[in-house]
């Protein structure tokens, strides 16, 4: 620097700069260093930046007045430099030598300002409307023009003269230089206007930039969500860069490469295989082991395309600037300690001067302050990658799912690919917040380590022993943990699987009183998991002890081996609280590592998952060639199934027993199947009913348009066509009803019309009807027939495929094919069908005369369907028409509570947990915060006896105060964990018992109105958080509250004066923490809110999909999750920013508090020892994290016991008459005859809804036969609910044998009456708990009970015999052996009054002779009810009678109504039973 500045101008001067009271920089020091420091960083980054200006050119900004400003100071700035360097050379001139700086100096500025003005201008043609480049530049020009400006005021000043005329000149330059970049520095804070033609949003409620946590909208938020409730409304926009339209494609271009990648060698493979198999086929003399090896070998080679890899490619740039930010913080987080040192020795020294404290101090609170801004930044770089993954991930499991084959879709179930959508891809986002941490906590390690073995040298391997011997500790622990966690689960499963068919069946439950013995059930199964649960809270109370006491005990072994190993080690202030701070550093990174790794294992099983989703098969787009002049079918089996051209227009009806192959033609014709060899191709557009209809969670409306305009004239004809006019006028908000998920409020039929509707309404080329007449009634069946599929109905001129049972529409169809085994065995006219006199024929004259409509399809899902299909069934029995105004808010969206917790909601909380446990619980905490600064207190005062050199006699005794301190501490902290875990769990129990027995005893009209879903979401999402989220964050509150006050409390003790500045810093505090928790609170409860639409209509579009794909409404399904994402992540990333808005305050806070520590050592260190200054400072550097911490855990404490709320309003519903009145018992024998009596008998869903039925008054006699019929809507299934009291009446009563059902209990009263429900509900469990759960009857009984019920044959096959399992809903059972089993049921029960509620409209009609056989035998003598829709199994009955909007219309024997020719004989007629 000599050779610069000369010998007069010296780089450093240690008397001027630090021994001194007014401290000042040396010139050279300033001309070199401040001057070059700002020119070096923008020289350095303007490549890159140029680099990127050139690759993102963003359009063209016009020449504003900003700009002029700012290119006109840059101008001026460079005039200015060179000003200065022309006046060096006129010095020169005048023989006044100066030193080389004076020339070089202002040559460099001055070039620098040049540049700065190209880039003014370059940004402005690139479309920059900010630079953060520039603004750097600027800050950092002022902040080392500081210095200069003291020292040329502090030059003039200490001249008594006026400045010698040298001088004057120079001092004047620099002055305009410091005010034109303190102008630019003001100026580039303000924006530019959008470039020209550019696409950049203008949008009043724009998503804040990136340094957004200090921005206006984001302050504007806050206090927005603290004033009033947030609304999805007031969210900002999504910036274009995260939303799906950009992150989805960018991801699946990637995916792309990788699965090309991998495609060449599987090419090359699969033309091996094909080859092989053709070789196999052609030759099997090869023998099939050596098939097989050739095959394997074949099959070897191709890898998975590996989906990390295209994540890393896509988002992994972004992620590297957070980590570089993440390094930066790593680094400086080391200074702290070194300041410390610093400020502890500047106590000791006596004549230090003050301002060298002072600047310590300020070193301090800016060092701090300067890692929270990049520590936030790190973390704003993290998260919005995180955000951009789980866009991605949902995007694209989204668009697979739309295609994967019928193969592919049975490996995974609706559920799984649910899971993969929200556990999977919230995994990977949670990750990316910590990933960092895999390389930084190493790098935090060695650091510490490092000034550790510089402060103490080799004792502090002692300490990292006792680190290491830990870790096994945590790692054992954290096995078991695991091995817990996963008992817990499926304890868990299996209990929401078990409730999920309880809620589900809840009805069938009621029906047979079967309530009790599944509740114990549910029970058993939690109090497994309580067991489990309580065995991980105390596992977990150790673990605690262990991460509290882990510093402490390496603070101890690494201080006693340092006392010990020398007896010149003596502890003072400086090398314990130094140590100390380093220790607490360590802190994270130790605890975060185990954590880190193990969800790195998480992630990875995540990342399998959904890379093996994402490698499935996928339809092949052109298995069906579309708009060619052929239309013939292949086969999904090896053979083809039929060669045939089916002409344009003609009626083509497809018939065959159950399992034949009429659905798998349909699937094929629509490019389900896969194509084994043949062609298949269909002209023009296709229109697809299936056999199950998919009903979407939209108005009535929205899924008959199905994405079509309007067209008010069309509408109504297909309304008509389909029957569906006289179910608008009942539905409560006519065609704008909202319908529930999977048609919830809509019965079968209605279903299936609204199924018909939308295909007549997409006005399609080609109509595939997938048995679509099997759901409705007879007299709908023929209305929908001759107006919507017949040859005089809407579809007249169009090709129609129709799977039809009807056999009495097959006479007008145009063609027939008969199918057997997926084969067509015959084909023709029906004419000529029965003149060939073959299997077809044969079939009509056995059912013809008998039946007329068959219904073998109610309710049975295709082979394909996934399990979850049958988890919601229509409900048996309420006619959707009277589900009244409640259906709209029912099945609509869940209430999202704005305002803030209420007291009381602590309080029950608090009760559940037992009063006196909380308190015992606070007074533990406190007592552990006691011990813990009777510790380092004790420390300090330790380090007192450095000084006075008593140190060696002292030394044990200190030692044994510490370490009883320190254990004391420990063990307080796990019984103080132990207890809170037992009150936890004492409160989960209690809380999840009072749901449970609530919702036994609820009515089954609040079944019927509230979703499934929010009801599951209770018993599983709720009461998770209860059991396991809750306690953690009671006990991290805690935890934090008491740290934080025992900081306070240490700081006053140490400089009382610190009281002073609490007040108003806590009023900060308190005000900032109100402002955030309301905000955050609100856009928790929006961002949960808008996250199950997601998974709804993902579960809707998978079961929906081949309709869908059927329509060609992939795109715009695609669109709507993708717009439902990013609703999603609307509400999800200004909680993001919250968060850091929060942090930035709350640890500005927390500096604050250091710096107040700090600046009150300084002025008190005449008074204070060395040894309070480490303990105060020390404590003010964790206090930090610790609030940050705090307000953290008060806003997930409100979030999360929102939980309890929602669980205790839920256990809080009226619930019904008591299952036994002890005082009104009736005899066991009750009821001898089975006489039923109806007096002026009314009844309504709910109150304020209209009479379901009006004024019934019948009497039937014990052992009568009583048909009931009428049109859906009639009130039939509502008087067999009014016999169970499932409807309570609204005026008159029911006897039975003369005893008053509604004085009776509820289980004594049903319990003696027995139904075979519309709907046969079974429960996973074995067959003998489904026939009797309460296992009061005898093998014998049972096996009887089978054989009457025709099952004695199938259940003896079966290797379990009674023990055999049922799945879920009975799956692994046809649906007719479903039916028998509720048959068996009603055997068994042996009841005087039996009920059957359409209880054969769903199977076939050999089952239907077996029941109907069955019940005229075994139940002869009692009295039957039975809701018909096949009229031909009541005309035998004793009496028929016909309901009409509730009231009686006739009630007579059959042969006395079809004399009278009224309605019944309409019906009869319609059904073709009368000529």
């Amino acid at each position: 620097m000599e050779d610069l500045c000369g010998p007069e101008l010296p780089f450093w001067v240690a008397n001027q700069t630090i021994h001194t009271d007014r401290p000042d920089l040396p010139a050279c020091f300033q001309l070199t260093v401040l001057s070059w420091l700002p020119c070096i960083y923008l020289w350095a980054v303007t490549p890159l930046y140029i680099f990127y200006l050139k690759r993102n050119n963003k359009g063209y900004i016009m020449m504003s007045v900003l700009n002029r400003f700012k290119t006109a100071f840059g101008f001026v700035l460079w005039l200015v430099c060179w000003s200065d360097l022309f006046y060096s050379f006129h010095e020169l001139r005048n023989g006044l030598t100066r030193p080389p700086i004076y020339f070089v100096t202002p040559l460099v500025v001055g070039m620098t300002m040049l540049l700065v003005t190209f880039l003014i201008q370059f940004e402005r043609l690139r479309g920059m409307q900010s630079s953060g480049v520039l603004f750097i530049f600027w800050f950092l020009s002022l902040l080392c023009a500081i210095v200069p400006f003291r020292s040329k005021i502090l030059q003039a000043s200490s001249t008594v003269r006026h400045l010698p005329p040298r001088a004057r000149l120079r001092f004047t330059t620099f002055y305009l230089y410091f005010s034109l970049v303190l102008l630019e520095l003001i100026l580039s804070c303000f924006n530019e206007k959008p470039p020209l033609f550019s696409t950049v949003v203008t949008d009043p409620v724009r998503w804040p930039c990136f340094n957004h946590f200090l921005s206006r909208p984001s302050v504007r938020m806050a206090v927005k969500g603290y004033k009033t409730p947030l609304e999805a409304k007031d969210l900002w926009s999504l910036n274009v860069q995260d939303s799906s339209q950009t992150v989805v494609p960018r991801f699946l271009e990637e995916w792309e490469k990788e699965q090309a990648k991998n495609r060449k060698p599987e090419m090359y493979m699969c033309g091996a295989t094909n080859h092989v198999t053709a070789g196999a086929a052609g030759a099997v003399e090869n023998g099939p082991e050596e098939t097989e090896v050739l095959l394997s070998e074949g099959r070897a080679a191709p890898r998975q395309p590996s989906f990390l890899w295209a994540l890393i490619r896509a988002f992994g740039p972004f992620f590297l600037i957070g980590s570089a930010y993440k390094l930066l913080q790593d680094l400086i987080s080391f200074v702290s300690p070194q300041l410390l040192r610093l400020l502890i020795s500047f106590t000791k020294q006596k004549g230090a001067p003050d301002w060298w404290g002072y600047a310590l101090a300020f070193l301090m609170f800016f060092t701090a302050l300067l890692q929270t801004l990049i520590l936030h930044q790190h973390f704003q770089y993290c998260f919005v990658t995180g955000m951009r993954l789980r866009t991605a991930i949902i995007g694209a499991i989204y668009r697979k799912s739309l295609v994967i084959t019928n193969a592919a879709k049975r490996k995974s179930t609706v559920g799984e690919i649910v899971n993969l959508m929200s556990v999977d891809a919230q995994r990977f986002m949670d990750l990316t917040t910590f990933l960092n941490m895999l390389w930084s906590a190493p790098l935090q390690i060695i650091l510490a380590l490092y000034f550790l073995w510089q402060n103490l040298g080799p004792s502090v391997l002692a300490g990292l022993a006792v680190m290491v011997l830990l870790i096994p500790l945590n790692a054992a622990i954290a096995v078991k943990t695991r091995a817990y966690q996963v008992q817990q689960m499926q304890h868990k499963d299996a209990r929401i699987k078990l409730m999920s068919e309880i809620l589900n069946g809840i009805k069938v439950l009621k029906l047979y009183a079967w309530e009790g013995s599944f509740q114990e059930k549910v029970l058993a199964i939690r109090q497994k998991e309580l067991d489990v649960l309580r065995r991980t809270a105390y596992l977990g109370a150790l673990s605690t002890m262990a991460w509290t006491s882990a510093p402490f005990l390496v603070a101890l072994t690494t201080f006693a081996v340092y006392v010990k190993v020398d007896e010149n080690n003596v502890l003072d202030a400086e090398k314990a609280f130094v140590s100390l701070s380093l220790f607490n550093i360590l802190r994270f990174p130790l605890n975060m590592l185990p954590q880190v790794i193990s969800s790195i294992i998480q992630a990875s099983v995540s990342l399998k998952r959904i890379q093996d989703f994402l490698s499935h098969s996928e339809l092949d787009p052109e298995a069906v060639q579309k708009n060619s002049a052929a239309s013939g079918k292949p086969g999904h089996d090896s053979n083809p199934l039929l060669e045939r051209r089916n002409p344009a227009g003609s009626l083509v009806a497809v018939v065959g027993q159950v399992g034949c192959g009429k659905s798998s033609l349909i699937s094929a014709l629509l490019g389900e199947m896969e194509k084994i060899e043949g062609d298949v191709a269909v002209r023009g557009s296709v229109a697809y009913v299936p056999q199950q209809a998919w009903i979407q969670n939209a108005t009535l409306r929205d899924n008959i348009l199905f994405g079509k305009p309007f067209a008010e004239q069309k509408y109504h004809s297909v309304l008509e066509a389909c029957a569906l006019t006289p179910d608008l006028e009942v539905l409560p908000g006519g065609d704008m009803t909202e319908i529930g998920e999977k048609g919830i409020n809509l019965s079968g039929g209605q279903r299936q019309r609204v199924s018909l509707a939308r295909s007549l309404y997409s006005d399609a080329d080609v109509y595939l009807l997938d048995d679509p007449l099997s759901a409705v009634d007879a007299h709908v069946a023929k209305h929908i027939f001759d107006n919507l599929i017949g040859p005089e109905g809407a579809l007249k001129g169009k090709t129609r495929l129709l799977v039809t049972h009807g056999v009495s529409f097959l006479p007008q169809v145009d063609n027939i094919l008969v199918m057997v085994d997926g084969r067509v065995t015959e084909m023709g006219s029906y004419q000529e069908l029965l003149d060939q006199n073959g299997a077809f024929a044969e079939f009509l004259r056995n059912y013809a005369i008998e039946d007329v409509i068959e219904e073998e399809a109610i309710g049975k899902p295709p082979q394909s369907c996934s399990s979850l299909l049958l988890l919601s069934p229509a409900p048996l029995s309420t006619p959707p028409q009277y589900t009244g105004p409640g259906v709209k808010q029912g099945s609509g969206k869940e209430g999202k509570r704005a305002e803030g917790v209420k007291m009381k909601v602590f309080m029950d909380y608090a009760k559940a947990v037992g009063l006196v446990l909380s308190v015992i619980i606070c007074l533990l905490y406190g007592c552990q915060n006691a011990a813990a600064i009777g510790a380092n207190v004790w420390l300090s005062d330790w380090t007192k006896d450095a000084s006075a050199n008593q140190t060696r006699d002292e030394v044990n005794m200190r030692l044994g105060v510490y370490a009883s301190l320190g254990i004391a501490q420990g063990l307080l902290v796990m019984v103080s964990s132990f207890t809170l875990a037992v009150g936890n769990i004492g409160a989960a129990k209690k809380l999840h018992y009072n749901l449970l027995n609530n919702k036994f005893h609820t009515p089954q009209a609040f079944f019927d109105t509230t979703p499934l879903g929010r009801l599951i979401n209770r018993f599983s999402k709720d009461i998770y958080i209860i059991d396991e989220v809750l306690p953690s964050t009671v006990l991290m509150f805690l935890g934090t509250l008491f740290s934080s006050v025992s900081t306070m409390i240490v700081i006053v003790a140490s400089t009382p004066i610190f009281a002073v500045v609490i007040v108003p810093l806590a009023f900060v505090y308190v005000f900032v923490q109100r402002f955030y928790v309301a905000t955050s609170r609100q856009l928790k409860r929006l961002e949960s809110v808008s996250r199950s639409p997601i998974y709804s209509h993902f579960s809707e579009t998978i079961t929906g999909a081949s309709v869908i794909r059927a329509y060609g409404k992939d795109s715009a399904f695609v669109h709507m999750s993708d717009t439902r994402v990013d609703d999603n992540q609307k509400s999800y990333y200004p909680g993001i920013v919250a968060n850091r808005w929060l942090g930035v305050r709350i640890e500005f806070i927390g500096n604050c508090i250091v710096l107040f520590a700090a600046l009150f050592a300084v002025i008190g260190k005449e008074k204070l020892n060395p040894g309070l200054v480490g303990l105060s400072v020390s404590y003010a550097l964790q206090v930090t994290m610790t609030l940050n911490w705090m307000v953290r855990m008060t806003s997930d404490l409100e979030s999360n016991i929102v939980a309890v709320e929602r669980v205790k309003e839920y256990s809080e519903t009226k619930t019904e008459a008591p299952w036994v009145v002890e005082d009104k018992r009736p005899p066991s024998d009750w009821p001898p005859q089975g006489n039923v009596e109806f007096r002026d008998y009314s009844v309504r869903y709910r109150e304020g809804l209209d009479l379901v039925l009006k004024n019934l008054t019948l009497s039937v006699q014990g052992g009568e036969k009583v048909g009931i019929v009428g049109r859906t809507g009639a009130g039939k299934s509502s008087m067999t609910l009014c016999l169970f009291r499932l409807l309570e009446a609204a005026g008159g009563e029911i006897t039975i044998d003369g005893v008053k059902i509604s004085e009776i209990g509820l289980h004594d009263l049903r319990s003696k009456l027995t139904i075979i429900p519309q709907e046969p509900v079974l429960f996973s469990g074995t067959l003998r708990m489904n026939l009797d759960p309460f296992d009061s009857y005898s093998d014998e009984d049972l096996w009887k009970a089978l054989e009457h019920s025709h099952l004695h044959k199938f259940v003896t096959n079966a290797p379990a015999k009674l023990e055999m399992e049922c799945a879920e809903g009975g799956e692994n059972l046809s649906v007719g052996q479903r039916q028998l089993v509720c048959l068996a049921r009603a055997l068994l029960r042996k009841t005087r009054i039996l009920i059957l509620d359409e209880a054969t409209a769903a199977i076939d009609l050999e089952t239907d002779d077996l029941i109907q056989s069955t019940i005229r035998t075994q139940f002869e003598d009692c009295t039957v009810f039975t809701i018909a829709h096949r009229l031909n199994t009541i005309m035998d009955y004793t009496r028929v009678l016909v309901l009409d909007k509730g009231e009686i219309s006739e009630f007579d024997t059959p042969s006395q109504l079809l004399s009278q020719k009224g309605v019944f004989y309409a019906m009869a007629k319609d059904a073709g039973l009368v000529q």
